[in-house]
């Protein structure tokens, strides 16, 4: 049931106010995500559940800034993103980290310089300091022995690892994961968000998780379900 939202505060990192969203244009545009309201605060872990096609990627990507937003309101840490530039969703994907459904690697790329292609967006760090950031986090991820390998050299777990190194090695203050363990056998899947958590709590970030895994609910402070592209429940 969607809530009347007051206004955002400096310590809530998304809010989210009627919010609507379309494909296509003409006789062919189809509304796919409709008066959403959602308050997201700094340092809290929320899960995102709903049947596949109800637009949670779809919202996930608005927030991330892959996409502008195009009615209502979308505040990315206090800035608006509806109808944001080019410029814009740039500075919001700086401030936020991505991981992807199918972990994205580059099959021509090493593990480290995938993770180093988390700092991209990131150019007035050196290269130097690029690689040794990237080095620094795949040893926190646990994969400090495998900087040089190639990703069809690794298992599907080190695969998304290395995802998840990438997304954070920016210490980004909102990361953003679209089914980090759809993939994953029921341990990896489990490691995989436990060391996201653990990750994210000591860098003090915002966790957005969509999933369909009822095995890592336990990691969320609060459960939102998106169906039919509406916010149907709420559990706090």
């Amino acid at each position: 049931m969607n809530t009347t939202l007051t206004h955002p505060t400096s310590t809530t990192a998304i809010a989210i106010a009627h919010l609507d969203h379309y494909f296509g244009k003409g006789q062919l545009r189809k509304q796919v995500l409709s008066d959403i309201n959602l308050e997201i605060s700094s340092g809290e872990i929320v899960i995102m559940t709903g049947p596949s096609g109800s637009g949670k990627t779809t919202l996930l990507t608005l927030i991330g800034g892959l996409r502008s937003a195009q009615s209502g309101s979308l505040q990315l840490l206090n800035q608006e993103m509806c109808n944001a530039s080019s410029e814009q969703l740039v500075q919001a994907r700086r401030k936020t980290g991505y991981i992807f459904q199918a972990h994205n690697l580059h099959r021509s790329l090493s593990a480290l310089q995938n993770v180093q292609m988390g700092l991209e967006l990131h150019r007035h760090l050196p290269k130097a300091e690029m690689k040794t950031r990237s080095a620094q986090m795949l040893e926190v991820v646990g994969l400090g022995h495998r900087l040089h390998y190639y990703p069809e050299d690794l298992s599907g777990g080190q695969k998304q690892r290395v995802a998840i190194a990438r997304a954070l090695v920016s210490h980004p203050q909102i990361v953003l994961a679209d089914e980090p363990t759809a993939a994953l056998d029921s341990k990896s899947g489990r490691e995989v968000v436990d060391l996201m958590q653990k990750l994210a709590k000591e860098q003090g970030c915002t966790i957005l998780l969509v999933t369909h895994d009822n095995r890592i609910l336990d990691i969320a402070d609060r459960i939102v379900r998106l169906e039919d592209g509406q916010l149907t429940s709420a559990a706090a």
